[in-house]
């Protein structure tokens, strides 16, 4: 198996598995509605800081391009997580199932999260954004000594 391939895995699997045990750390299931104590500040955490900190664990997992790959692990949870309730473990009493269009604004905010994670972990951690897989003083160092190269 490639590396970067073995390395993809393995940033999935460590942030997907730290997104769930922050939930279920945090107690909270976005999915269910139970008025306005739904919104405490435990789903606040839930929705915005736990998917912040698995963007940025796996993108210093994987390196560069874990920016793209952060977007993964939230979503996988949060629709595991809604297929449970949904087909196996049923809505508790005094709680609905969040409907399908307010449950993917809740996923959408929980994907940013990561996302805005993943950036700043790959900014952070590895110090290059975007294609250059250089730090900015090296690649201005090597751009000077492949201009006098040329003279």
């Amino acid at each position: 198996m490639n590396q970067r391939y073995a390395k993809a895995m393995a940033a999935l699997f460590v942030g997907t598995s730290l997104n769930y045990f922050g939930d279920r750390l945090l107690g909270v299931k976005i999915e269910l509605f139970s008025g306005l104590a739904t919104f405490s500040f435990a789903w606040i955490l839930d929705v915005f800081f736990v998917p912040f900190v698995v963007g940025y664990v796996v993108s210093w997992i994987f390196g560069v391009g874990g920016k793209w790959l952060c977007y993964l692990p939230p979503l996988i949870v949060r629709c595991a997580s809604y297929a449970q309730i949904l087909y196996i473990t049923g809505t508790p009493h005094g709680s609905i199932l969040n409907p399908m269009g307010w449950w993917g604004f809740y996923v959408i905010l929980a994907v940013e999260s990561a996302s805005i994670g993943g950036i700043v972990g790959e900014v952070m951690i590895k110090k290059t954004y975007g294609r250059s897989t250089l730090p900015a003083s090296t690649g201005d160092k090597l751009s000077a000594e492949i201009e006098e190269t040329k003279t």
